[in-house]
């Protein structure tokens, strides 16, 4: 099967009523996405979570020719699309429970990697929380860190244009389609991202407005793609405390700035420390020192595993490995004689487990320690 048919239905999944990233991800660990659209009724209603309404809408989804549109779109405008088995994907966000099921990426950015941080705060900042920003982020060059927020105004302005200055990669978390760029004031900035080696990021189909309710969803990913949230300034119910607590769901680290115990623009700030959700943060030192990233970025160090500890299914694709490598996601299939679901799925459990990376261009290897036999 080739890419392309693929990536037409797993971006037909997302435009099926009552199918959000959670359903989405239960139903890809078991079926490729095209197997999901011919499954019969019955076979859907009895995979967990999915039930007699969801499989009907699956059923009854026929707006193909929109997924054939995004596609032109897509290949019109330059962007990549990253469903969850693409080796480009965000590995970070494959740890939480809902990552989105395609993401649209625009630029070359490497969202995975060696560091990366969020940056977010309040629309309205003060003297301050500018110069906490600009310090922070200007003590971080050469540390192979990425900058992530979310384009708007204010703090998250701030980081993307703090980044820029001192050619720290960033990448611009949008709440709506590619089609634009909200608000319309930051489009030099985004082009400047683009051209800086940054990117541009979201989960939404071209033609989705900046509505009120994609927000959320856009600072999930904010929190979910990195490896610690930054709050700068924000108030007890200001946005930022949305992506704090997102990022505290899914277990990563939160750092908040503290301010003035009377200065309503750090309320939030001081809440997340006092309450033991933020750790008071100080500055890049303290930043690098905490998360142990003092010094050059270390590759992730992959201990040697015994095959044993392999599924049947994982062994076949590390067996190929071992054999012939780099392969193509396609001959990867071939040679381990794989169904597509199966391959995908056992493909995706050994990159999370770190057995095996992916490389540009779908390309496959062994991780750098390797394998062992028994």
């Amino acid at each position: 099967m080739s890419a392309v048919p693929e990536l037409l239905y797993q971006l037909a999944l997302t435009m099926v009523p009552e199918i959000g990233a959670v359903h989405a991800k239960i139903l890809l660990e078991h079926f490729a996405a095209e197997e999901i659209f011919r499954l019969p009724t019955a076979r859907l209603e009895k995979i967990d979570g999915i039930g007699t309404v969801r499989a009907g809408q699956i059923k009854a989804f026929r707006d193909f020719s929109r997924a054939e549109q995004e596609l032109r779109f897509l290949e019109k405008h330059g962007i990549r699309a990253l469903p969850l088995t693409h080796p480009d994907y965000p590995r970070r966000l494959l740890h939480c429970y809902d990552p989105p099921t395609v993401l649209f990426c625009k630029g070359e950015v490497n969202l995975n990697a060696p560091r990366v941080i969020s940056v977010v705060g309040t629309r309205n900042y003060t003297d301050y929380g500018k110069n906490r920003v600009q310090d922070l982020i200007g003590k971080l060059t050469g540390q192979q860190i990425l900058v992530v927020s979310g384009l708007a105004f204010g703090i998250d302005f701030l980081a993307h244009q703090s980044a820029l200055r001192n050619g720290i990669p960033t990448v611009g978390i949008v709440a709506h389609g590619l089609q634009t760029i909200y608000p319309h004031q930051h489009r030099g900035l985004a082009k400047q991202m683009l051209q800086e080696g940054g990117g541009l990021v979201t989960q939404f189909l071209s033609g989705t407005k900046p509505d009120k309710h994609n927000f959320p969803l856009r600072n999930r990913i904010v929190a979910g793609m990195a490896d610690a949230t930054i709050i700068v300034e924000t108030g007890i119910r200001g946005g930022s405390m949305i992506t704090a607590e997102l990022a505290n769901g899914y277990n990563r680290d939160v750092f908040a700035v503290p301010g003035r115990v009377d200065d309503p623009k750090s309320g939030g700030c001081n809440e997340l420390i006092r309450t033991n959700k933020a750790i008071l943060l100080t500055g890049a030192e303290q930043l690098l020192e905490t998360m142990g990233w003092k010094g050059k970025a270390p590759r992730p160090a992959i201990p040697q595993r015994e095959l044993f500890e392999l599924t049947n299914e994982e062994e076949a694709v590390v067996s190929a490995l071992r054999e012939f490598q780099p392969l193509h996601v396609d001959e990867l299939m071939a040679r381990s004689g794989l169904s597509h679901s199966a391959g995908a799925a056992a493909i995706l459990q050994l990159e999370l487990q770190g057995w095996i990376r992916g490389g540009p261009g779908n390309m496959f290897e062994l991780a750098e320690a390797g394998v062992v036999r028994r």
